[in-house]
């Protein structure tokens, strides 16, 4: 059924990116990622009973070259995600009264942060976690909590993060998530992790995506797995899966090279943490 499935989700993606993009641009009127677009916190009573995804805020100490801190990829990626995975499976997405998804950002200091199932943090390279926070962090994902980072890129963003990360949880290792691993295969095949590299430097370098050049050759795909080897945090270095979903609707062939392999990741991921 493997490559039905992969034929099936490149099929349906490229019939849904052009009505994607023009329902998100009516109602977010195409701002920004980053500073410019309006932050949403959640409210008080936030659950309904559906997933959504929680947008990790924090503080950076530096910035990176095309990157705008915890708001890189936000929020077009975690809505376009949370469109495709309620396209391709049963799962039920949380909404507002609008129809589009709720797509929520969380500090680590904040209460709501116990009440997120599924965290995402993007150009974490520049980031430096308070000892208040590393401890909010670690005792989330050792409550049940997931995070999955994207979007940071060379050994020193790796360096930056590996010691932050380790900040909340020093005892236990990063590993490569080996081949036969559930999260690689649990709906689509993922024997190769994707390298996707940001829209503008794609098109600015004709095609490459080696965003740190000999200091990014390949991306990276490894975890902080807990004591019964759940995922707790998840790792995807050196590529830019969130412009895989953000970007599907303004590239044609960005599209076609990205997008299927961005949102088997990303659906995977999704249905991991669901079952596990």
């Amino acid at each position: 059924m493997v490559p039905f499935r992969r034929a099936f989700v490149a099929f349906a993606l490229l019939l849904g990116a052009t009505v994607a993009s023009a329902q998100f641009g009516r109602q977010y009127g195409r701002l920004p990622e980053g500073p410019g677009v309006p932050v949403r916190f959640p409210p008080r009573d936030f659950e309904n009973g559906s997933f959504y995804v929680c947008k990790l805020m924090y503080r950076s100490v530096w910035s990176e070259p095309q990157g705008v801190g915890w708001a890189t990829d936000y929020p077009y990626a975690g809505i376009n995600l949370m469109t495709r995975l309620s396209e391709l499976t049963k799962t039920p997405v949380s909404r507002d009264k609008q129809g589009d998804p709720n797509y929520w950002v969380v500090r680590l200091t904040d209460d709501a942060l116990f009440r997120c199932p599924f965290i995402i943090g993007s150009d974490v390279g520049t980031a430096e976690f308070s000892a208040v926070e590393a401890e909010r962090l670690r005792e989330y994902l050792l409550k049940g909590g997931f995070l999955w980072v994207d979007d940071f890129w060379g050994s020193h963003a790796w360096d930056v993060w590996s010691t932050e990360i380790h900040k909340a949880l020093p005892e236990y290792p990063i590993v490569d998530i080996p081949l036969d691993h559930p999260v690689r295969h649990i709906m689509f095949d993922i024997p190769q992790f994707p390298q996707v590299t940001n829209i503008n430097w794609w098109r600015r370098t004709g095609g490459d995506t080696r965003e740190r050049g000999a200091d990014s050759p390949a991306a990276d795909f490894k975890m902080i797995a807990d004591k019964k080897n759940r995922i707790m945090v998840l790792m995807s270095h050196n590529t830019d899966i969130g412009d895989s979903w953000e970007r599907e609707g303004e590239d044609h062939e960005f599209f076609l090279q990205f997008a299927p392999a961005g949102y088997s990741v990303g659906i995977n991921v999704v249905i991991y943490i669901l079952t596990h």
